[in-house]
């Protein structure tokens, strides 16, 4: 009989991380490679060689390639997907983590903010899945985790087109692993809640937005990359083989409040 802690194991799989070079991102990427996985990461400005998340996953015993990408440029985007297809022909797991917040209110939410947030969060993220997506579909498995957003499912504050991109996310995921289930790709998503990083280092530094914050999570304190280690392995693994289409809130308790 196999043990379950098999299940999750990513020995031999190659997976590519967008946004790896910080945060949610690169926490994700250690957790991939502490399971097995060999990583491509890519983000607007990973260094070829020594950065932090490549010495660590490096320090694993596992392989890690680099590559810059600017997903706010169209071309830069195909660029990327062109090499990095080449240069692997096998990609088993993708995570869709790179992402940008311009905060502005809505009556003053600019064109150029909007088009940003849309293009980087958004469209980027369909068009690298859809491509690396057709390399999971001839293989018949793969595993695609998007990064999401307690605004996925709520409106926000002064984001209205951060709001719009993640609220998109939600629904490509459905609509991906609608189309995609039976064909042995997964298709899923982490929403995390309030978390220690740079994108949330304006709120942490406004002291009453703070403390409203944290007065609603149940669990009392702001989240940590580290606790996005555990979910994408699981999302990544053999473990969540009948899980599809789902959206794992990691919040500390927010939507449940």
């Amino acid at each position: 009989m196999t043990n379950v802690l098999h299940s999750f194991s990513l020995a031999g799989k190659v997976a590519l991380v967008t946004g790896c070079n910080r945060g949610i991102g690169k926490a994700m990427a250690e957790a991939l490679a502490e399971a097995g996985a060999d990583i491509i990461g890519v983000s607007a400005n990973l260094a070829a060689e020594g950065s932090a998340v490549g010495q660590a996953v490096e320090a694993l015993g596992r392989r890690f390639c680099a590559y810059q990408a600017n997903f706010g440029q169209r071309t830069s985007l195909y660029d990327f997907i062109e090499k990095v297809k080449a240069d692997h022909p096998v990609i088993d797991i993708l995570v869709n983590n790179a992402g940008t917040i311009l905060r502005q209110p809505a009556a003053e939410h600019t064109d150029a903010y909007w088009d940003e947030v849309i293009e980087v969060n958004q469209n980027a993220q369909f068009i690298l899945t859809r491509e690396i997506g057709k390399r999971m579909i001839e293989q018949g498995s793969g595993k695609v985790i998007f990064t999401a957003s307690l605004l996925t499912f709520q409106g926000g504050i002064n984001v209205p087109g951060y709001a719009a991109s993640k609220g998109a996310i939600g629904s490509l995921v459905k609509a991906f692993a609608n189309e995609w289930a039976s064909k042995g790709v997964n298709v899923n998503a982490i929403a995390p809640g309030y978390i220690s990083t740079d994108n949330t280092e304006a709120l942490r530094a406004d002291a009453a937005r703070s403390a409203s914050i944290l007065g609603r999570i149940p669990a009392a304190r702001w989240g940590e990359p580290d606790d996005f280690k555990g979910p994408v392995v699981f999302l990544a693994s053999e473990a969540a083989n009948y899980v599809h289409g789902t959206i794992l809130t990691v919040d500390g308790g927010w939507m449940g409040r």
